[in-house]
């Protein structure tokens, strides 16, 4: 998907869709990018297309309850890419996509769109690879894994960051029709299985369970949404995201993207009041906010009160 983030590897930084993280160098071959199905800059969104306590502002929504009009022409879309690409093939091999956009700007895609891509994909023979680096583990607040929170089931799970709390860990959970494919041929990772990570891992997950870490993603990241989302809206376009995955898109007097380098002087001036966000977003103007799951309330407090100040400083 376009504005998507998958790594800088080889192979699959054909699938990162964010020029600023392409080296020069070939890559990408046989993968193909479909259609951002972004409610707030995308060609279709509504007022109520989005899993989060803040909707899109600038839009407005005539869909009936349980309907969402922009998730289906989003679909349609990608059904289309499938079609032009794929069907005079043997198909598509597989969908990798976040469940939510990290690096691209916090994207949330309309109700149910993950679930029908999924679908669409794996009707045609092909597996869907919910990418949940940065969503997983509790993060959204409502669900464990994000592509829950869409009532989706992928195929293939690929996860990180959180799963070790800052030690080097990862891990892919599939299912066992797709883990028995690699008896085809010999496999070896020097570091699979580590002891030691797989002692952290499991010491991560107990303490998210323990200190309820997940029902604070919910709480407290419902409280930060809307405490952004009352900040000034000359400069912020949208404040989207679930749980502790936020990002707030600024924007200048034209409702345009804030210029990157506006956006970077805001983003040094939190850094040096002793607040670390992120930024991303293709135009570089969102602020992604992804904090440690276990900050309260006062934390929020503090942060938005900086990012309130800094804005109107640089803005």
């Amino acid at each position: 998907m376009r504005n998507g983030y998958h790594g800088m590897t080889q192979t699959v930084l054909g699938a990162t869709n964010l020029g600023n993280w392409k080296p020069v160098f070939p890559h990408g071959f046989n993968i193909f990018k479909s259609l951002n199905a972004d409610p707030y800059r995308g060609i279709f969104g509504g007022s109520n297309c989005r899993d989060s306590p803040i909707q899109v502002k600038n839009r407005r929504c005539g869909c009936a309850p349980g309907v969402c009009e922009a998730s289906d022409k989003y679909v349609e879309q990608f059904e289309e890419m499938l079609l032009h690409d794929f069907s005079h093939s043997s198909g598509p091999a597989a969908f990798l996509i976040e469940s939510i956009q990290g690096v691209g700007g916090t994207v949330q895609y309309p109700h149910g769109y993950l679930k029908k891509s999924y679908e669409a994909v794996q009707k045609r023979g092909g597996i869907a690879i919910a990418d949940e680096v940065q969503t997983g583990f509790g993060r959204l607040g409502s669900h464990f894994w994000g592509f829950e929170s869409q009532d989706a089931i992928p195929d293939m799970v690929t996860m990180a960051k959180g799963i070790g709390n800052g030690f080097p860990l990862g891990a892919v959970v599939t299912t066992k029709e797709i883990a028995d494919s690699f008896n085809k041929s010999l496999y070896f990772n020097t570091y699979g299985g580590n002891p030691l990570a797989s002692v952290v891992g499991k010491a991560v997950l107990e303490v998210i369970e323990e200190e309820k870490l997940q029902e604070n993603c919910a709480v407290v990241g419902d409280y930060f949404l809307k405490q952004l989302a009352a900040l000034d809206e000359k400069a912020i376009g949208d404040v989207r995201g679930k749980g502790l995955m936020i990002g707030v898109e600024l924007i200048d007097e034209q409702g345009k993207p804030l210029a990157a380098a506006k956006t970077a002087a805001i983003f040094e001036d939190t850094k040096n009041h002793g607040l670390l966000i992120g930024k991303g977003g293709i135009h570089g103007n969102v602020l992604r906010i992804k904090p440690p799951m276990c900050i309260t309330k006062q934390d929020v407090d503090f942060a938005v009160d900086i990012i309130a100040k800094s804005i109107k400083q640089f803005k």
